[in-house]
């Protein structure tokens, strides 16, 4: 499409959307702005649970969409996965009753994390953290773009993803939804990742792609507790150069909502941030998206945070914030409140008009305006060997090896195993929460077509060279951390007359809140299990399946091989199988720092003065000394790689100059294998001390034995940048080193320069 066609177009869509709203009446436009969730529309004993089978009931349908003119619903009913028959039966309902009633079609939202989290038969990929592993955004941008046809297939346009929170804290509970701690991997993997939701054209949305919906505007990942929904402190430099350059470069790319951070920032709600909601996404960027809130978070200015004096008054704080949308998702008071606000001038209709547009603009975005609902006959690719054969490849390469003492690992072929500990025999344990429901524990009533790790290794390694006894397991009806009275004498028994201990140790599922930890470290029958298999004196083989970096600091040295899964999906057993044999190399590279203490939590890009080794001379020797257990990045592979020939095209340059590196890789082993070149820059001096490295670049390449290829990797002078004390963007004048695998070279910028604007 032409450029002077898309702007007659989209001029086109406004002056509908200006017609409309001025047909409304004040309470049209506040129900645009109100979203419930689906449980209040069904029958049953009240808003908060739904009688099964599931149905609508027709007098909460007159209440909402007749009353109150709602225009938005998210969730799933009774926290349940739900056929696409019953997706396409509710939303058709709920669609010709909103349009009865206003005309304007509902917008129906859900969180889709990792493939379509509430559709039964839907392709589930690694959470994001495995994601992130991979350093590969051209897998990254498939599995949306298939998660997205599927969502569709579910009848639903919007979806609450991808998360762009850092996960730099270990600590916190949704480390595993995120990319990871470093803000250029987010970056990248999350513009991958709206490309795959959105499609090309966000003004207008194909059938087969939805609205993305940015989480958790900003800085939710860092709480100064590492319990979630705690308060962060951030610098200011940090909040604009780290956290919030994500969010920039996908609201640029065209990422069409935002959902905001339900914690506190600075000491400011992120619902009641004006500077951060309206200067910062609406003004500085010209975002003209739809900005919504988290579940219950206006009510949360009230209850939790003892802003608000009354429900109104925290309706009134979020609303003048910025909030376009409000996930209440249970209280219908929430639209008598807000019209009242109007009338008695405590909100604007100017206020009110601007978000009513946004609202409006996404539905036409979306095409929901010519079709507001359609068959999943139409999808007929929902959880096709092809979607699962990407999701497969990512498991693939996500999957990281830590370490391989002694080769130990591939294993051959007729090797006999015990298959022990908690996660060994679990698909709740390789998704993770976000599957099937919110903590993920239906995880076995959805899944059972797939493999655990004990069933992939049995069809992989035959029935009989394949025992499983678990010595430790979870109390699948508790808590995500209770574990039943372990049974570690049985494994032990069982290690008797087989070659290698597969030991899969790490966490049950969890989401959220009721996913916060009290110490970092594995579990104390899981590290007594590790302790007493590896007295046996047979190799054990740890296979961590985890959410976060669980300490393993005491069992890591009885382990001849470790092996990271992340949260893999439902193929990430068979792809486990795969790497032991060596079918597939591994090459999956950590996406956060792996701690070795519970006090020693760093991130990659911490300042000079936090270096391992590095001590102060003399009386005033501060001992700051930080060790990890694997550095982020790291990642092995059955065979070698060498780097020759780092080339850098310029050994000055000045702002608006980009920066050519070239290298060659060669693969010196005897085995394929994928490799992630990354490139690393040092700023070596500045006007506020530096980072000691940064990631600036990557490109991950396939390599066959022999082979070598050059790769070239591009940075814009102005991404050297950093923000200064003043919250300015500057470039000096200056050397900066930049890396590649073991080779290094300075560069020089000879001119400095300070941004006047917010963004570079």
């Amino acid at each position: 499409m032409g450029c002077e066609q898309k702007k007659t177009d989209d001029q086109q869509v406004e002056q509908k959307i200006s017609k409309l709203i001025s047909k409304m009446s004040i309470e049209e436009k506040v129900g645009q702005m109100a979203q419930f969730t689906i449980d209040v529309l069904g029958k049953g004993g009240g808003v908060y649970a739904s009688d099964e089978p599931f149905e609508l009931d027709p007098a909460m349908l007159d209440t909402v969409f007749g009353k109150y003119k709602v225009g938005s619903i998210l969730n799933t009913s009774n926290n349940r996965a739900r056929t696409t028959e019953v997706w396409e039966n509710t939303i058709k309902i709920i669609q010709g009753k909103a349009l009865q009633e206003t005309g304007i079609p509902v917008i129906y939202g859900i969180d889709a994390i990792h493939g379509v989290t509430y559709t039964a038969g839907a392709t589930f990929f690694p959470q994001q953290i495995g994601m992130a592993a991979t350093f590969n955004p051209e897998l990254m941008e498939e599995g949306s773009r298939i998660a997205a046809y599927e969502t569709r297939a579910s009848n639903i346009p919007w979806n609450f993803s991808p998360i762009l929170d850092l996960g730099r804290d270990p600590r916190w509970p949704r480390q595993w939804e995120t990319f990871g701690e470093d803000p250029y991997l987010a970056k990248v993997m999350g513009l991958a990742s709206v490309r795959g939701y959105q499609g090309d054209n966000t003004n207008h949305v194909d059938p087969n792609h939805v609205a993305v919906s940015l989480k958790h505007y900003m800085g939710y990942g860092v709480p100064y507790s590492g319990k979630d929904r705690t308060p962060a402190v951030i610098t200011e430099s940090d909040l604009r150069e780290k956290h919030f350059e994500p969010f920039r470069a996908a609201v640029e790319a065209g990422a069409l909502s935002i959902m905001v951070n339900s914690g506190i920032v600075n000491n400011v709600n992120g619902h009641a941030n004006y500077r951060l909601l309206t200067e910062w996404l609406k003004e500085d960027l010209n975002f003209d998206g739809v900005i919504v809130t988290d579940w219950a978070d206006v009510q949360n200015l009230l209850s939790r945070d003892h802003i608000a004096k009354d429900y109104k008054d925290a309706i009134r704080i979020a609303i003048n914030a910025g909030i376009d949308m409000v996930m209440e998702p249970y209280n219908l008071r929430f639209c008598d409140a807000l019209v009242q606000l109007v009338k008695e001038g405590e909100v604007s209709q100017k206020r009110i008009d601007d978000a009513v547009r946004r609202v409006l603009r996404l539905k036409f975005r979306l095409g929901l305006f010519d079709r507001p609902s359609w068959s999943r006959s139409e999808y007929p690719d929902l959880g096709s060997p092809q979607h699962e054969a990407i999701a497969k490849a990512a498991a693939d390469e996500s999957i990281t090896l830590l370490k391989n003492e002694d080769n130990i690992l591939p294993l051959k072929k007729g090797a006999r195993f015990l298959v022990t500990g908690p996660n060994a025999n679990s698909m709740r344990t390789l998704n993770g929460g976000w599957s099937y429901s919110w903590q993920g524990e239906k995880v076995e009533e959805f899944a059972q077509q797939y493999n655990t790790i004990f069933e992939a290794l049995q069809k992989k390694f035959g029935e009989t060279n394949v025992k499983y006894e678990p010595g430790v397991t979870y109390k699948m009806d508790g808590q995500y951390f209770e574990e039943n009275p372990p049974e570690i004498h049985k494994a032990i028994a069982a290690a008797t007359g087989v070659d290698y201990i597969v030991l899969c140790l790490g966490e049950n599922s969890y989401c959220e809140t009721p996913g916060n930890l009290d110490e970092l470290s594995l579990s104390e029958n899981q590290i007594q299990l590790a302790l007493a298999l590896q007295k046996t004196g047979k190799p054990v083989i740890l296979v961590l399946n985890e959410g976060r970096p669980r300490i393993i600091r005491e069992i890591e040295p009885g382990s001849k091989a470790i092996v990271q899964l992340y949260l893999p999906g439902n193929y990430g057993a068979d792809a486990l199988a795969d790497i032991l044999t060596g079918d597939v190399n591994p090459s999956g590279k950590l996406p956060y720092t792996y701690p070795k203490f519970e006090q020693g939590l760093i991130t990659y890009d911490h300042k000079p003065c936090q270096n391992i080794g590095q001590k102060m001379e003399g009386v005033y020797d501060y001992g700051a000394e930080t060790a990890v257990q694997y550095p982020f990045g790291f990642g092995l592979s059955y065979t070698t790689f060498e780097y020759t020939n780092l080339t850098i095209d310029k050994k000055s340059f000045v702002p608006g100059d980009t920066i050519s590196v070239t290298v060659d890789v060669k693969n010196t082993g005897e085995m394929a294998g994928k490799e992630s070149v990354m490139l690393f820059t040092n700023d070596l001096v500045a006007s506020i001390t530096p980072d000691v490295r940064r990631l600036r670049a990557f490109r991950k390449i396939n390599l066959q034995p022999g082979e070598k290829k050059t790769v070239t990797l591009k940075v814009a002078a102005n991404d050297l940048a950093f923000v200064d004390a003043d919250g300015k963007w500057v470039l000096e004048a200056g050397n900066f080193k930049f890396q590649v695998g073991n080779l290094a070279d300075k560069v020089t910028c000879t001119q400095t320069k300070i941004w006047d604007t917010p963004n570079r």
